[in-house]
């Protein structure tokens, strides 16, 4: 190579280097306000009974909205752990999003469904209602039965058929502990400008299922789910969480997040042309209520849980990842106009470049680093020093803010009591940084991709379905 050819790959090592130890501060910090926000988070639920929060507020009644795309494998042990959940009022609308399964006849013949007439409460677009049903035994689930439109669309028919002032999204293939509506209702009982709430998501893979509920909470034996569970762990508790003590969160997972019907109504509901409809609408929502100088809040809540089954194949988990990437692309490139803007808030001024150069540009910059490192190192025109350096910041630096977010996990709510499962998860700490991030940020760079390419739709991913026994993959 010529003399300038390695002057431009020396340059961009040093830009790389930097990349990295901006993206390790920003989880730093954030991790610090997790862990802040989470002590009094734990402290104040102490001193606080749910229950007659819940009563002495007035309890809104609520909607949980659950698209449902051939989830023949978990729709039924999901709806028999929706019934179950503990709040004073609630209805369930399961949206059966054109299945080519089994999904609605099993639900038909498990809940006893029944044709049933119901009145829409609002007119977002939407493709063609077939059918609505009711169950003869549990009064308050629903069944709505329409053509394919994908998941957004699904929403927005459920939507239009929500009768609540509250309605809680979820996946089909989900299921929430029998407090979660309890707990992440509390933002709306607390403050009246609260217009969304994101839970937290936890990995079902391995775990013990009986009746929709999880019984005993163990790590996945699938390694690559394993891995999911510190991801999942590190995004929650030490990035969301983060985020909310800042007042800028700019995610919800799809899974689990509820909001007030109204202001999405308003705001136009689900967007039907992204495979990021959970962000996206998060951004709108944040975008809708400055420009139309409404006050509000959007909150993250630690505590109330939804378990959800992860990939257990790279082939799968390479396809959410590519998802994922040209979900946030197409939220982000949509929203541009908040990018730096103090119009915006928190959220424009904090939030919205972190995820824009960092989540969605910095897999590029980290992908081309690894490869330009290696080629600096093996032809050996780079100084110890800097090796030193990049190793600090994208390794090691990566392994301690992964054995922060597991530290958080067990001070705060201990989910994996066993041993063998904590040591594990700091054994994965280490494990995940040498080949797995590097393989992840690969699935952004070629998500990243895709966006540009326009490509569209979700792929496919099969489901076990939920088990009682670990390790079987018997359907219940």
């Amino acid at each position: 190579m010529s003399t300038l050819v390695w002057q431009a790959l020396g340059t961009f090592n040093w830009v790389v280097l930097a990349y990295f130890i901006v993206l390790n501060a920003v989880y730093l910090i954030t991790s610090l306000f997790a862990f802040g926000a989470l002590r009094r988070y734990a402290r104040r639920l102490k001193s606080l009974d749910l229950a007659d929060l819940v009563r002495g507020a007035g309890a809104p009644p609520i909607t949980l909205l659950a698209p449902a795309y051939n989830e023949e494998a978990t729709c039924v042990e999901v709806v028999r752990s929706l019934l179950t959940l503990d709040y004073p009022e609630y209805e369930i609308i399961v949206v059966n999003d054109g299945s080519t399964d089994r999904t609605l006849e099993r639900l038909v013949a498990e809940f006893n469904l029944k044709p049933t007439a119901r009145i829409a409460t609002a007119f977002l677009d939407t493709q063609p209602v077939r059918q609505i049903y009711r169950s003869r035994r549990h009064a308050n689930l629903w069944i709505i039965d329409k053509e394919n439109g994908g998941k957004a669309d699904a929403l927005n028919a459920g939507v239009n058929f929500c009768r609540t002032p509250l309605f809680c999204a979820m996946d089909a293939d989900s299921l929430l502990e029998r407090e979660a509506l309890v707990r992440i209702v509390r933002p709306f009982l607390e403050d009246a400008h609260t217009v969304a709430a994101g839970g937290i998501l936890r990995i079902a893979n391995g775990c013990v299922v009986d009746h929709g509920q999880v019984l005993d909470v163990r790590l996945p034996r699938n390694l690559w789910a394993r891995f999911q569970v510190l991801e999942y762990l590190r995004a929650f508790l030490s990035g969301r969480m983060g985020w909310d003590a800042l007042r800028a969160t700019l995610v919800i997972s799809g899974a689990f997040g509820m909001f007030r019907r109204s202001t999405v109504v308003d705001a136009g509901g689900y967007a039907t042309d992204t495979v990021g409809e959970d962000m996206e609408l998060v951004v709108r929502l944040h975008r809708h209520c400055r420009e139309h100088g409404i006050p509000y809040a959007i909150h993250f809540v630690p505590d109330p849980v939804a378990w959800t089954e992860c990939p257990e194949t790279l082939r799968q988990l390479a396809r959410q990842r590519d998802r994922w990437q040209r979900g946030l692309f197409q939220s982000l490139t949509r929203h541009r106009v908040m990018l730096m803007n103090s119009r915006y808030g928190r959220a424009g001024l904090l939030a919205f470049p972190y995820f824009f150069f960092l989540e969605m540009l910095g897999p590029v910059v980290e992908a081309l680093g690894y490869v330009a490192f290696a080629v600096a190192v093996l032809s050996g025109r780079t100084d110890y020093a800097y090796v030193v350096a990049f190793l600090m910041v994208a390794i090691v630096l990566g392994v301690a803010l992964s054995i922060a977010a597991v530290a958080l996990e067990e001070l705060s709510f201990r989910r994996y009591p066993r041993l063998k499962d904590l040591l594990s998860l700091f054994a994965l700490a280490l494990a995940e940084n040498l080949g797995y991030r590097q393989l992840t940020a690969w699935w952004r760079v070629k998500g990243t991709w895709s966006a540009l390419r326009g490509v569209e739709g979700w792929g496919r991913m099969a489901r076990k379905g939920f088990t009682l026994v670990e390790g079987t993959d018997d359907e219940r």
